[in-house]
């Protein structure tokens, strides 16, 4: 499936004019896409349109307009994008005071491998992390990981169906029992956000990389 290219982009120019009403329409759009695991950890599943804004926002924090230098952000952020078969979020690890996150982040190491997502009765499959990047020490881990889960075709294709899509953390120090607790009672992911990760992984590139459809109030997910 495509990837951005400079012919995706608008020029610094047409971003200035154009960029409060395309960073609302991205805004809506990301909270379609948008899932809480408990009240720490929220994954932000990633698409092109995504991916755009967040390479049109360095190009005009750095000024960048040079042709090489635009082609290093895209190199750097068109990873992130899923290619058709499977689904790429980012993590984030939050704690709104500073002392609790830095306690939270010592015990939580590995939890970026304790995540792990499930459409219908098929087998759990855990995510790739971080890829090259190495995100944690042997102190702690990071607030941050980019997570990808290989889908199979049946659950490429069960996506499309009334299956439910069923996202957890399986981690000792993340509240095991309650999250254990609230999937068994059958929790699972809003129609709109489930529609938005079809799309994903069925479409890739979009044709529509500079506008998104209707934002859907009160649509984020939690499990």
């Amino acid at each position: 499936m495509g990837k951005l290219t400079r012919a995706s982009l608008m020029t610094l120019e047409q971003y200035a004019n154009d960029r409060e009403d395309f960073r609302a329409r991205v805004m809506a759009h990301k909270n379609n896409r948008r899932v809480a695991v408990g009240p720490n950890v929220t994954l932000y599943f990633e698409d092109a349109l995504t991916m755009q804004y967040q390479i049109q926002e360095m190009l005009r924090l750095e000024r960048i307009c040079e042709a090489d230098k635009i082609q290093q952000e895209l190199d750097a952020y068109n990873p992130l994008i899923p290619d058709g078969s499977n689904l790429k979020a980012t993590m984030m690890i939050e704690f709104p005071d500073v002392e609790e996150r830095r306690t939270a982040l010592q015990r939580l190491i590995g939890i970026e491998t304790a995540l792990w997502l499930a459409v219908g009765d098929l087998s759990r499959v855990t995510p790739i992390a971080n890829e090259d990047l190495v995100r944690e020490t042997a102190d702690k881990t990071s607030s941050v990981h980019f997570v990808r889960f290989e889908l199979t075709g049946q659950m490429i294709g069960a996506l499309g169906s009334e299956e439910t899509l069923i996202i957890g953390i399986d981690h000792p120090a993340y509240g095991y029992d309650v999250y254990r607790f609230h999937l068994a009672r059958g929790q699972h992911l809003s129609a709109i956000c489930k529609a938005e990760l079809y799309r994903a992984v069925h479409q890739g590139l979009n044709s529509d990389l500079y506008g998104v459809g209707e934002a859907v109030s009160g649509s984020t997910c939690y499990v």
